[in-house]
């Protein structure tokens, strides 16, 4: 039985380097070619239709047709095609579109606007969008806020109230929230005393004796009960928080372990007190829109 050896050559180009080192001439696949000769093809097709090339100042615009829109200010605008004006045009088509339900819902009461079903929907997943795009870069995503700078939407303690006429008021003019510290103003012993009667106002274990002097201040020579009331429940007309539940929007007085680590973050507050600013958004966001937005935060914390 004897076998069969089959020499096979293969091809080279002739270039050879230190005697022996060869380059081959092994050809691409066809399917390879076919499909380089291919984009070649579609490349020349698209700088045809489609904006390409730069020349000077400007560039090769295409032959595909020119589109017609008109902004959300209703200034109608023709250009040639590009994904710029094609965007444009839909975002012209989408708001033709919502149209008929933003009408409905620029006539109707907020309460009306709950009970439909596709009036809620409408509302609540358009104002979604505009609550991620205006609000959640303070609010945070879902608006649980962040503890110290921006409240929580979604719990139910509303600082300026949380009824929809509360919140649109809010919305449209913004608040200036601002406490005065009182570090300077009173020892340390007695901001000690009034940080324990804040405590035990919301149920917390404190010294009684303690918290009987620093309700005597609270009510008295600090001044505190003005913007609180005397049984600190606080003022949404002043933004006052209540100091009567466990919710704490400016320090985190559940998360700390002892009642030497809670006084020390409502000391906190009472030497440094608080500043801070919400802007307006009238002017910046439609009328239509503040309305769903007020109607989207309102479902958020089941406002009163």
């Amino acid at each position: 039985m004897s076998s069969e050896k089959t020499n096979q050559t293969v091809q080279t180009t002739g270039h050879t380097w230190d005697g022996d080192l060869q380059e081959f001439n092994n050809p691409l696949p066809n399917w390879w070619l076919w499909t380089f000769y291919a984009t070649v093809i579609f490349a020349v097709i698209y700088w045809i239709f489609f904006p390409a090339f730069p020349i000077g100042n400007s560039y090769t615009k295409g032959v595909m047709n020119d589109i017609t829109y008109k902004n959300a200010d209703g200034v109608e605008n023709t250009t040639h095609w590009n994904t710029r004006s094609l965007f444009m045009k839909e975002m012209q088509d989408a708001r033709e579109m919502q149209k008929p339900y933003i009408d409905k819902i620029s006539k109707a009461s907020y309460a009306q606007i709950a009970k439909d079903k596709d009036q809620s929907a409408f509302a609540y997943s358009t104002a979604k969008v505009l609550f991620a795009d205006n609000c959640a870069p303070c609010h945070q995503t879902g608006g649980a806020g962040v503890m110290g700078l921006y409240p929580n939407l979604v719990d139910d303690a509303w600082l300026w109230g949380g009824s929809y006429q509360n919140i649109e008021t809010t919305i449209r003019a913004g608040h200036v929230g601002f406490m005065p510290g009182f570090k300077g103003n009173l020892s340390a012993v007695q901001i000690d005393n009034v940080a324990e009667y804040v405590l035990s106002l919301s149920g917390e274990k404190v010294n009684v004796a303690n918290a009987a002097k620093g309700q005597a201040i609270f009510e008295g020579a600090g001044g505190c009960f003005a913007c609180h009331t005397k049984a600190g429940t606080g003022q949404i007309a002043m933004g006052a928080p209540n100091l009567t539940d466990k919710i704490w929007t400016i320090v985190d007085v559940q998360a700390a372990p002892g009642l030497a680590e809670k006084k020390a973050v409502v000391k906190s507050v009472i030497d440094k007190g608080v500043s801070r600013d919400m802007p307006g958004w009238q002017g910046r966001l439609s009328d239509a829109d503040i309305k769903m937005l007020t109607y989207y935060v309102h479902q958020l914390g089941g406002g009163t």
